[in-house]
């Protein structure tokens, strides 16, 4: 039985219309169609292609809703990002549908997860919060903003209390304080639906498998954790746990540049500059080295690192603050008048062993 060729149809998604563009595996542009944005009209359109086809359209307002319509009908649906493409020539909706068939075909796509769906409405909910999140801390900025250009001070929460709100719009006149009147009418709003919006997003999270687990981690409260099953959706979507931790912002990011140099003729890791600020620590001086050994043996306590704040660790061995700029004399006195003070110290307690002898 003679394979099915695959069919390449891209779509370039609006509100009102859709612009479709097929290619056959040689690349040769087999169909070409402007439907509405309807269910009916989308599908019968996929279904045209063949019993093989492979759709593929922007990531946008509308992704998730045809993704959801398209899956059970195509052989493979790609979700994908253009971000950086190159924005020099022509553009217009029967261009941007060719050039994404023509990328579909060759396989440079870059996909945008649109697999679960059983967090959909977990994330639906947590966008609801963020936004009444979001839109309120905007009114509170606005109404400070208000006070500030009047060279009225507002510190602390207390402008927005509702028991001093007729206080606070007193010290405003004409035009300002209507203005400031509908900000605070606004911001109770905001601050009356917050409540329940954020019971039902925790209520929804609570349902996710997820749940236990993230809450097992010190520092991830009930609001962070429903955030992060809403945006990671499920863990499996990444590869690799090294591809999991930038995502969700757990992993430490490093960058560099010029690493490798040329000396002598051969090419080795750079290293860093005796004036480079961050350059590894050096060695210390001998007398240094031996003020940290006495320290070592006398308290028992491990050698501080060579090199690593050199005068805090000469501070705490020699028992006081800032004593790690003293001079070599100051500290000879310093040595002397502590000898002194343990003879004097040695005396007295003999004289006290002595008195309670006698009376004894």
């Amino acid at each position: 039985m003679k394979q099915q060729t695959i069919q390449y149809l891209a779509f370039d998604v609006h509100q009102a219309t859709v612009v479709g563009v097929a290619r056959d595996e040689r690349g040769s542009i087999v169909l070409r169609a402007t439907i509405p944005t309807e269910a009916r009209a989308i599908l019968q359109l996929v279904k045209s292609a063949g019993p093989r086809v492979h759709v593929a359209f922007e990531e946008g307002t509308q992704a998730q809703w045809l993704h959801d319509l398209v899956v059970p009908h195509a052989e493979k649906v790609i979700v994908c990002n253009t971000r950086g493409r190159d924005e020099s020539g022509n553009k217009n909706d029967r261009l941007d549908a060719e050039g994404l068939s023509e990328r579909l075909r060759l396989g440079s796509l870059k996909p945008v997860f649109h697999g679960v769906t059983s967090v959909l409405t977990l994330k639906e909910l947590v966008r609801s919060y963020n936004n009444l999140v979001e839109d309120a801390t905007r009114v509170m900025q606005r109404i400070k903003a208000l006070y500030r250009a009047r060279a009225i001070p507002t510190k602390g929460t207390a402008v927005y209390r509702a028991l001093e709100r007729k206080q606070w719009l007193a010290k405003l006149e004409g035009g300002s304080r209507v203005r400031a009147a509908v900000l605070f009418s606004h911001l109770d709003v905001l601050l009356r639906l917050r409540p329940p919006a954020k019971a039902a997003m925790l209520a929804e999270a609570r349902r996710q498998p997820g749940w236990k687990v993230l809450r097992s981690i010190p520092y991830l409260g009930p609001i962070r954790v429903a955030e992060i099953l809403a945006i990671v959706r499920t863990p499996f979507r990444f590869r690799t746990k090294r591809n999991l931790w930038p995502y969700v912002g757990l992993a430490v990011v490093t960058r560099s540049s010029a690493d490798q140099e040329f000396v002598d003729g051969r090419l080795r890791k750079r290293r860093a500059s005796a004036a480079d600020p961050w350059s590894e620590p050096q060695s210390q001086p001998d007398a240094q080295v031996g003020v940290q050994g006495r320290c070592e043996r006398g308290n028992g306590q491990p050698r501080p690192s060579p090199g690593l704040l050199p005068s805090l660790s000469r501070s705490r061995c020699e028992g006081g603050a800032g004593e790690g700029h003293a001079r070599p004399q100051d500290r000879l006195r310093r040595s002397t008048s502590v000898e002194e003070r343990r003879t004097l110290g040695s005396e007295e307690a003999d004289d006290a062993s002595d008195i309670t002898a006698r009376m004894s």
